[in-house]
């Protein structure tokens, strides 16, 4: 067995480090050994040429659906790391305390990529999801349960990294803004950050982010209209303002319904960039609009996002928002993750959730994924050589 994989000359983009130069990464055990100009190999030393590919943290998708056979929106996570070259999938609410310990059992133990999640407040977590149905978990008070999702949070730490609420018309329906306050009392009681989802009125944005903490997270946070951030004159609301001065913060979560080029560009000309960029993959978008990770951060790049922010998105502040420091950086000592990345250019349409299409000169592509410290997956294995180990001496 190698007794370190090293990755030589490839564009190291550390956001974590302010770090954006040609270097060598050495990962050994399941963590990140060391990142310099140059590292010598040594015998037994795996060896992989990334010359001409960007190296980045593992990705971090902070809004996905992975609970694959256990509710109708789940996606494979293993799957979608190897397409998408996420290392982390955080997924959002697919489970509640009535079901949270066969998610664990069944999926995230089993997956050989990481998985962390927010734990959903309804007890069955959103179990009515599809293309024939759509019952909002959040409408039916007496599926929201405080006590037990406090219990299954406190009891399961190592895995579930917040509290998950969604509200508006199609998610609380007539029950408005009180599942967020009471999801707000469990947030509260084991000290954990809460992701809220918003979709069309009621409740108001507005009514949404003034109720949230510092360190909570709004996703869909570039919505359309209804229930946009921006006002129709082109400015940042003053609620949403406010909140992020306070520490709110704001993830895309693109989803099928929820990321408006209009709403982002208008964002962006009043300098309000998202602190995370997120895909909120399921099964209802992962044939389009969203279609998976590298695609939604693409989308902010071609929309003049600069690289090295479209990658602290992805990386360094989705581990501050789920408050694991280890995640998203290569320092060393950190999660023996990384994403081995492309730019391509040409011209390439995307697509946003009201149809408008959106013409494109770059493209990110994941080409490669480290995963615990280990090559795992290639996309052309060849393009990266053998799985070479340094010459005995």
């Amino acid at each position: 067995m190698a007794d370190r994989l090293i990755l030589k000359g490839g564009r190291v983009i550390d956001p974590s480090r302010k770090l954006d130069a040609v270097m060598d990464v050495a990962f050994a055990g399941d963590s990140v050994a060391a990142v310099a100009p140059s590292i010598a190999p040594a015998p037994g030393d795996e060896v992989r040429n990334v010359a001409g590919y960007i190296v980045t943290p593992g990705l971090i998708d902070l809004h996905t659906h992975v609970y694959w056979g256990g509710t109708s929106l789940g996606i494979d996570a293993d799957e979608f790391c190897r397409t998408s070259g996420v290392t982390t999938s955080v997924d959002t609410g697919s489970a509640g305390p009535g079901n949270f310990h066969g998610f664990r059992k069944h999926v995230i133990e089993r997956s050989e990529a990481r998985v962390l999640a927010y734990l959903h407040v309804s007890f069955a977590g959103i179990f009515a999801f599809s293309k024939t149905i759509m019952v909002g978990e959040s409408e039916e008070m007496r599926m929201l349960a405080p006590r037990d999702a406090v219990a299954v949070a406190d009891t399961n730490r190592d895995l579930v990294i917040g509290i998950k609420v969604r509200v508006g018309r199609h998610a609380s329906g007539t029950s408005g803004v009180h599942p967020l306050d009471i999801a707000l009392q469990v947030a509260d009681e084991v000290g954990m950050p809460l992701m809220c989802h918003i979709d069309e009125p009621p409740p108001t944005y507005d009514e949404v982010v003034d109720r949230l903490r510092p360190g909570d997270v709004l996703t869909h946070c570039f919505r359309p209209f209804p229930n946009t951030p921006c006002t129709g004159q082109g400015t940042v609301k003053d609620a949403v303002r406010r909140a992020r001065e306070r520490g709110v913060l704001f993830d895309v979560g693109h989803g099928a319904g929820s990321f408006s080029f209009r709403t982002a560009r208008t964002m962006m000309a009043n300098g309000f960039l998202p602190d995370t960029i997120s895909s909120d993959i399921h099964t209802l978008c992962i044939d389009g609009p969203a279609f998976d990770q590298v695609t939604t951060l693409s989308k902010f790049l071609c929309l003049g996002m600069d690289l090295g922010d479209v990658i602290a998105a992805t990386t360094v502040n989705a581990g501050t928002a789920i408050r694991r420091p280890e995640y998203g950086s290569l320092r060393p000592g950190s999660l023996g993750d990384a994403t081995i990345l492309r730019i391509a250019e040409g011209a390439f349409d995307y697509v946003d959730v009201t149809g408008e299409v959106l013409r494109g000169n770059k493209r990110i592509v994941s080409e490669a994924v480290v995963l615990k410290g280990k090559w795992w997956h290639a996309r052309e294995p060849e393009r990266f050589g053998s799985p070479a180990s340094a010459a005995p001496s």
